[in-house]
């Protein structure tokens, strides 16, 4: 077990004052038996001492609780500021002794993507469940749900004209056509109603519009329908708004966490279980890796009941600007140096931010640091994960998440920000479980 786990002995003869010494907070535990190959009951709890009460002192009044007092000598434990942290270590420590069985223990299936079949002659969209690492570029997701992903897939051929059909074509003028083809819903390949040419360019049009979640066609018909107005053409103006509503409409259905599989990453951060710190988790190429510890010792933290409007929570420690401004020639009264001291308290302001941006530029790239490929469990595991924290309703999900701009650079004062208003909650409420 690792170094960061603590353990006790446990004896079944005196159990409640083994118990006694166990904090009553946020934690994952290991129990393990006698035999060394024995493998442990791991568990997740918002209560450690409450719940190893449960499992191993035993109850008259509920005989068919589960109870392992007498299979348990060893108690290993690590405390956890979040259900966030919580899942993520029970996974990872799962997977260390049961495996691919991991995966049904905690109930993780397979992330739904919106997969763009760009290998194929005459491209088409598909739902998977099982994305290729080959074609990563291509799998757009995770999405709430399958259904969540088809009906997004669906809404997005009808703003195009791409082949709704899944065979394999063989372009042939005496192919009879579908549905789709004779209400000019698709541009026909399968009998050459167009010609590649034309087919490769409506296909690549949806390939964007899938990789901008919708950006690459709202520019466009919005600048027509901005012409169109200019141009006192009422009529299409309306035509083309109705036009950007759909489109708009189709891109609710894609939330921020939807991108290309190999561009999905994000910074999620959560309450620690040590005092003055925030927990920091990055989501980057498959794995979730964290907590970084993000120290917000000397930092002012804002409280959101002030009204306050504050970007930064500032260090304590930084030196105050002097009422009275000496040099080796004269000396200014803090009357007559307002500007001077204006100048010092930017200068001051500025020198704080940048200490705080080097503050999580340096736990990011610890996170950040060369590693193996996660395998298959992993990498199906840790993006349930994220997707199963992402998709509760905003209300009812603690923490906060950042992702990368189209540069792939991180909004280093937007995850400041957010720091501040973990921690703030923390002053005020206990760490969600």
């Amino acid at each position: 077990m690792s170094a960061e786990f603590q353990s006790v002995p446990f004896d079944p003869a005196a159990a409640r004052a083994a118990l006694r010494a166990l904090p009553g907070t946020c934690a994952v535990f290991a129990l393990y038996g006698e035999g060394a190959h024995d493998q442990p009951y791991i568990g997740r709890t918002p209560n450690l001492r409450g719940r190893l009460e449960r499992l191993l002192i035993p109850s008259a009044k509920h005989p068919k609780r589960l109870q392992l007092a007498g299979r348990v000598r060893r108690i290993d434990w690590r405390l956890t500021g979040s259900n966030f942290e919580s899942l993520l270590l029970q996974f990872n420590l799962l997977e260390e002794v049961y495996g691919t069985k991991c995966l049904e223990r905690m109930h993780l299936g397979a992330s739904s993507f919106v997969r763009f079949l760009g290998g194929n002659p005459y491209p088409r969209l598909t739902v998977t469940n099982r994305p290729s690492q080959r074609e990563a570029d291509w799998a757009y997701g995770p999405f709430a749900s399958r259904a969540a992903a088809e009906r997004f897939a669906e809404e997005t051929l009808k703003l195009f004209l791409m082949r709704r059909c899944t065979d394999e074509l063989d372009p042939n003028p005496s192919h009879p056509g579908c549905v789709y083809s004779e209400m000019k819903m698709c541009l026909a390949p399968c009998y050459k109603g167009c010609t590649d040419e034309r087919y490769a360019d409506e296909a690549a049009a949806v390939e964007r519009f899938l990789a901008t979640r919708g950006d690459s066609k709202l520019v466009q018909l919005r600048t027509q329908r901005d012409e169109a107005s200019a141009n006192l053409e009422f009529e299409a103006a309306a035509a083309l708004h109705a036009q950007v509503q759909r489109a708009e409409t189709v891109r609710v259905l894609a939330p921020e966490l939807v991108r290309p599989m190999s561009q999905l990453g994000a910074v999620i951060l959560q309450a620690s279980a040590q005092p003055e710190e925030v927990a920091v988790f990055l989501f980057q190429n498959g794995r979730l890796r964290g907590p970084g510890a993000f120290s917000t010792l000397g930092m002012r933290i804002q409280n959101e009941q002030s009204g306050s409007s504050s970007l930064y929570a500032q260090p304590m420690a930084q030196e105050a600007v002097p009422e009275t401004v000496h040099s080796s020639q004269f000396t200014v009264h803090s009357s007559e140096a307002g500007g001077g001291a204006e100048v010092g308290g930017i200068a001051a302001r500025k020198a704080a931010r940048g200490m705080l941006e080097g503050r999580i530029e340096g736990i990011l790239a610890e996170l950040s640091a060369p590693a193996d490929a996660p395998n298959a469990t992993v990498r199906q595991g840790h993006l349930a994960l994220l997707k199963r924290w992402y998709y509760r309703p905003e209300i009812k999900r603690p923490g906060e998440i950042f992702f990368p701009d189209a540069k792939g650079d991180w909004p280093l004062k937007g995850i400041l920000r957010g720091i501040g208003r973990v921690a703030g909650k923390t002053l005020v409420a206990p760490p969600a479980s």
